[in-house]
């Protein structure tokens, strides 16, 4: 399993995804500038775009790289050669999983280095009204990789049933939206509003998808970094155990479908 992650990571790297990731590095040098614009709360604002400019790298990351992983290998036949050395599929999905998680905490690494040093040009040149809350804006980075790793487990599931790619870009992107809403759509279900509005049989329905998708929500901290809240560790520690049981929930139930499907 650790060779298949080595080489997986070795993979990504050869592919020069780093590299453009790195280009992509250099639109931070433009936030505090973008961000004086507002005249007003710089850093706020500062904050805000760092943290979106790598959520939105990382959802690319995630959905592509979990996406075509499996699908590249079986489509180049690599995955015959692999399963036919002394390694269980599992093991085969497991490698591919943590060398595409690996990497990730590595864009996530470099990315979170570069947009703190643009966060830290901003309230230089604009002190701002409170104190930037470092501490906030590192949780935000790590559980919003979290976030995206989890979604990698998604895509890989539905890449171990797909005969194409298609599947798993759209289920993945498809899942991502869903899950950012599916806390909100839980409070609107237990208002007043929505028990004269809403039957009870949609409700039903609605609370099932609820507990289906992941709450993607409970990683995002942003509004803990861009206004210096106080973070709760009890919930960091409740987000990082739901991070873990359906991570490998996903995992295990991909592990099972991979294992059924026959390679031909």
């Amino acid at each position: 399993m650790l060779n298949i992650m080595a080489i997986s990571l070795k993979g990504i790297f050869r592919d020069r995804i780093f590299q453009g990731i790195m280009g992509l590095a250099v639109l931070f040098l433009f936030i505090p500038s973008a961000a004086s614009l507002s005249m007003r709360q710089v850093t706020e604002l500062s904050i805000t775009l760092s943290l979106s400019l790598i959520s939105f790298i990382m959802l690319l990351l995630a959905v592509f790289l979990g996406a075509t992983s499996i699908w590249k290998d079986i489509e180049r036949r690599y995955t015959y050669s692999i399963l036919s050395l002394p390694l269980s599929r599992t093991a085969y999905l497991l490698g591919r999983f943590l060398g595409i998680a690996l990497f990730m905490l590595l864009t996530a690494l470099f990315l979170g280095g570069v947009a703190m040093l643009a966060i830290k040009v901003a309230s230089v040149l604009y002190p701002p009204a409170r104190p930037v809350l470092w501490i906030a804006v590192l949780a935000s980075i790590l559980y919003g990789t979290l976030k995206y790793i989890l979604l990698v487990a998604v895509s890989m599931l539905l890449a171990t049933v797909s005969t194409s790619f298609f599947l798993p870009v759209f289920g993945t992107i498809c899942t991502y939206l869903a899950g950012s809403i599916t806390q909100q759509v839980y409070d609107y279900l237990h208002t007043p509003a929505a028990v004269k509005a809403i039957s009870p049989i949609m409700k039903q329905a609605a609370l099932f998808f609820y507990y289906l998708l992941p709450n993607l929500s409970a990683f995002d901290l942003k509004v803990n970094a861009i206004y210096a809240l106080p973070l709760n560790a009890s919930g960091l520690l409740m987000t990082a155990l739901y991070f873990i049981v359906y991570t490998s929930v996903l995992l295990a139930a991909g592990a099972i479908l991979l294992g059924r499907r026959e390679m031909k």
